[in-house]
């Protein structure tokens, strides 16, 4: 059951990483600046339906690499609530549009927001908090994902701290959908990572213990 699951979650991300691919070749996505402008900014445009697919489509793919990666014993406790976290927030993203400048902040704008960041934290530390103590290759790998998505958040984190002296606004201050890119590539490489981990953990187990 495991690598069933583990499966199914990886085909879903990679469905997902072919719908976000295809909205940054097919118009009129591909027209946004993907530099400056946050991938969600693709929900306002004609062909939005397909950011909504490719992330409803993730969100799915993860709670499928959570439920292989419980039943291998790699995700336990609080590890197993942040990818929760993470998949709950990438439904919140979808559900909650973010803000259309042309019509003005709203309410859904902060919530997607809020559902962004729950989303991008929540990842990188269910990936620490498995592989804290895992001495595989597979956990280091993931515990790697971890630290290297918290350092992509770093340039937010800047341009945010920064802006008072500065007086540039977080947002101007760096290439921010680049970064945010970048961070989500990163983070989507973790989730496969751990499906991996499931099944490498789940085939080292002796076929007379498994039960999954």
């Amino acid at each position: 059951m495991v690598i069933v699951l583990a499966g199914l979650g990886v085909v879903c991300v990679l469905a997902a990483l072919t719908f976000y691919g295809l909205l940054h070749l097919v118009s009129p996505s591909a027209e946004l600046d993907w530099a400056r402008r946050t991938i969600s900014q693709y929900a306002l445009v004609e062909n939005g339906w397909w950011f909504d697919a490719a992330t409803l489509l993730l969100a799915a793919g993860s709670v499928a690499v959570l439920l292989a990666a419980r039943r291998a014993g790699v995700v336990r406790g609080g590890a197993a609530a942040a990818l929760l976290l993470w998949a709950v927030g990438l439904v919140g993203v979808v559900w909650f549009e973010k803000h259309n400048w042309a019509a003005g902040p709203s309410m859904s704008g902060d919530i997607h927001r809020v559902a962004s960041v729950v989303a991008f934290l929540s990842l990188p530390v269910a990936a620490l908090l498995a592989a804290r103590r895992s001495s595989s290759p597979a956990g280091r790998l993931v515990a790697l994902g971890g630290v290297v998505s918290l350092l992509c958040l770093t340039p937010i984190l800047w341009a945010l701290v920064s802006e008072p002296w500065t007086g540039v606004r977080w947002w101007r201050a760096i290439p921010l959908g680049g970064v945010e890119r970048l961070l989500g590539l990163v983070e989507v490489v973790t989730l496969l990572l751990i499906a991996w981990w499931a099944v490498s953990s789940r085939a080292r187990v002796p076929v007379t213990s498994r039960r999954g």
